[in-house]
């Protein structure tokens, strides 16, 4: 249980961040940036650590700097891929 609530917390967090540095924050409320933040730290997970390897298994690994840095990242590239598929403007 207080896994999944950090993960709604970190979701939240990095899903809010990426929609301010990516200024979508006015169009996303707190359940989209939940949902982006946490995609975002699987993309984040998934490219950068499983693919790439160079560092991206912190995403989503608890409460800290470099799991919130890489969710941002994730939610970032989500927030561009949708910005492309025209869900986000």
């Amino acid at each position: 249980m207080v896994g999944f609530i950090v993960t709604i917390l970190v979701g939240a967090l990095c899903g809010w961040l990426a929609s301010i540095i990516m200024k979508t924050n006015a169009q996303q409320g707190a359940i989209a940036n939940i949902l982006i933040g946490v995609v975002g730290s699987i993309i984040a997970q998934f490219v950068f650590g499983n693919l790439l390897n160079i560092g991206g298994n912190n995403a989503g690994n608890g409460f800290h700097v470099l799991s919130i840095l890489w969710g941002v990242i994730g939610a970032v590239l989500l927030i561009v891929i949708l910005k492309a598929l025209k869900v986000l403007r």
